[in-house]
């Protein structure tokens, strides 16, 4: 039997064989890493932390199960970093485009931050609103959405101020204004209709409009009154 393609005369490896072995480029540690994140992000958003296994992530990566372990020592270990690179990606683009402006238009960027985070990483909000196991430790999508109410809370305190409201109220409407943006986004997330700018502006329609009528002192009119 001719083995010519893989070995000459001498019992050398030949060329083929060895532009092979060259073909496969070794990771480095910070390479190898990164793999592993891209790998669990996509499965933790398609199958949720239980769904998914240390050993698939280890086989969609090429690699054995310890070198996972080595990395984050092991699936939890990998979730929480994955969390906590999505909870700052979200929270820097929303506090990013809070810049200076007229209020209104400051809802716009807010309610356009939170879609543009949505339509380009899907798959991190996908993450984020699932509930796992391991939140406790990695924090949750309700605390991220208090750290975002806490930067709205001051442009509303302002606002409040300016109007004769009571300032300390500011707390309590920022929670309930980006509330209603996140609860919103996590139903467009699947039916993506209509149009993030059309959803957007009827995000900012209702918290306006609702604002600009607000009452310095609100009245319930019903019978409960506790």
């Amino acid at each position: 039997m001719d083995n010519s393609s893989a070995s000459n005369s001498k019992g050398k490896p030949s060329p083929a064989a060895g532009t092979r072995r060259a073909r496969r480029v070794r990771m480095t540690g910070a390479e190898r890493r990164e793999q592993l994140l891209d790998i669990g992000r996509t499965l933790f958003a398609e199958r949720g932390f239980e769904g998914t296994s240390v050993e698939e992530i280890a086989a969609k990566a090429g690699v054995s199960k310890p070198v996972v372990y080595e990395h984050f020592g092991g699936k939890e270990g990998l979730y929480a970093v994955v969390v906590d690179r999505e909870m700052r990606q979200l929270l820097d683009m929303v506090t990013g485009a809070l810049t200076a402006g007229h209020p209104r238009e400051l809802l716009e960027q807010a309610a356009f931050a939170l879609l543009d985070y949505i339509e380009t990483f899907t798959d991190g909000f996908r993450i984020l609103v699932r509930d796992s196991p391991v939140a406790q430790s990695t924090g949750t999508f309700a605390s991220l959405i208090s750290d975002i109410a806490t930067q709205v809370e001051d442009i509303l305190g302002l606002e409040f101020k300016a109007r004769g409201f009571d300032p300390k109220l500011a707390p309590l409407y920022a929670q309930a204004l980006v509330g209603m943006v996140a609860l919103t986004g996590q139903w467009w997330l699947n039916v993506r209709k209509p149009k993030k700018a059309e959803v957007a502006a009827h995000l900012v329609n209702l918290a306006w409009h609702g604002l600009d009528g607000l009452e310095p002192k609100p009245r319930l009119i019903g019978h409960r009154k506790n």
